[in-house]
This record gives C-alpha cells, structure tokens and sequence, in this order.
C-alpha cells in the first residue's frame, strides 16, 4: 500500500454533501457510519459474505471504490478487499480514535465519507497483504450481469 496517509486538516472533497439531504436518502446506521465515523456490527452486513460480482461504490456519491474481483472473505465481520479499484479512490487518515493502538482509517476520495479501516502485514492472503475492512453500511453494490 503507497501509504500516503493524510492530517484531518489538509483534506478537501470535490463533492460536498449536506448532511440534512443526505440524510433522506440514507438509513440512520449508514448515515451513522459515513458521516460520523460510526461502524457496524461484525457479521451483519449486506456485504459480508458476498459472491456478487460488480462493483461496490460509496453509498454517499456513488464514487467507485472496489471491485468484487479484489474482495475476499477474511473472517473479520465486515466485508474485505486487497485493494481499492485504483490508488486515488480513496483517501487515508491516522487513526487514534483506539489509542494507544494507531488504524488507518479509509474514506471515499470524493466525498469524504467514512468507509472503514486498512490493515496491513498481518499474513493476510492476498496479492497485497492487505486487507481493507469496509462497512456494508457505506457500500452499493452495482452488478456486473
């Protein structure tokens, strides 16, 4: 992973959500989770142990973050990918919110919304050695037919 991990305070989005709006067209728990840094209960996601084939997008902009060729089940709880669908779909940030145990948090490059964490060199399987713990929550899954 290029780790090029950002401050809270040099980010910016190209597309500005209004929380009040989003709030109509998003559940209470997805609202929770993209906006609030909020996550999911382990085991419960849509996406958790998905098969579909397609594309996952931010349920916020419907930005694409993953594809489902990349996704794999890791028995974490939440859906896992080794990669997002290229580098800049997704913006990283320092995570202290568990300290003294440092997270990489992931959020959608556009939007900013929250999606999950990022974890790395734990002898994970994958052509990365990574893996990308995303909540179903924030995701769209748009199928490949």
């Amino acid at each position: 992973m290029a780790k090029n991990i950002k401050k809270e305070s040099e980010l910016s989005f190209p597309v500005q959500l209004n929380d009040d709006e989003l709030k109509t067209k998003i559940d209470p728990l997805s609202f929770d989770v993209l906006r609030n840094g909020a996550t999911e209960r382990p085991f419960t996601g849509e996406y958790y142990e998905s098969d579909k084939v397609g594309s996952y997008r931010c349920k916020a902009c419907a930005a694409e973050l993953f594809k489902s060729e990349t996704m794999f089940h890791s028995g974490c709880g939440w859906p896992s990918f080794y990669a997002p669908t290229k580098d800049d779909a997704v913006v990283l940030i320092e995570d202290r919110s568990l300290a003294p145990r440092v997270r990489t948090e992931v959020r959608c490059a556009n939007c900013g919304s929250h999606l999950g964490h990022v974890f790395e060199g734990e002898g994970f399987d994958t052509p990365t050695d990574e893996r990308w713990c995303i909540n179903s929550v924030s995701l769209i899954l748009e199928e490949k037919n």
